[in-house]
């Protein structure tokens, strides 16, 4: 057998351009800064501004944890919904039981998180 008539050969070569590929781009654009870009610092440019701004004063904000919480829980009851769409979408008499038994243990889950989180107090806005 050749290796020409490999069967994974293919995958070989296509894993070979799949990393070449990117190796390659980078390769260029450092080659380009190396060669092209002007090499010209001085205080203006390596001074720190925001949106062509000086900046006044120290810039570090501590932001609390509680803040991601919301985040993270409104995204996790957002994808219940994208998760529910296709079920009410397709819903018939006709539906297996099975679904429904899956579809309300996929909400009772969810009932229970946000149960657990409103216990905990994760849902008070301090």
């Amino acid at each position: 057998m050749s290796p020409s008539e490999h069967p994974y050969a293919f995958l070989a070569l296509y894993f070979a351009v799949a990393a070449a590929f990117p190796l390659l781009l980078l390769g260029v654009a450092r080659l380009w800064v190396l060669f092209f870009q002007p090499k010209k610092p001085n205080a203006v440019k390596n001074s720190i501004y925001e949106c062509g701004l000086e900046v006044a004063a120290p810039r570090r904000i501590q932001f609390k944890a509680h803040y991601y919480l919301y985040a993270i829980l409104f995204l996790v009851f957002d994808v219940e919904v994208l998760f529910l769409l296709p079920f009410a979408a397709y819903y018939t008499p006709a539906v297996p039981q099975s679904a429904l038994l899956a579809m309300l243990v996929f909400i009772l889950l969810l009932v229970e998180g946000l149960v657990w989180a409103w216990h905990r107090g994760h849902l008070e806005w301090k």
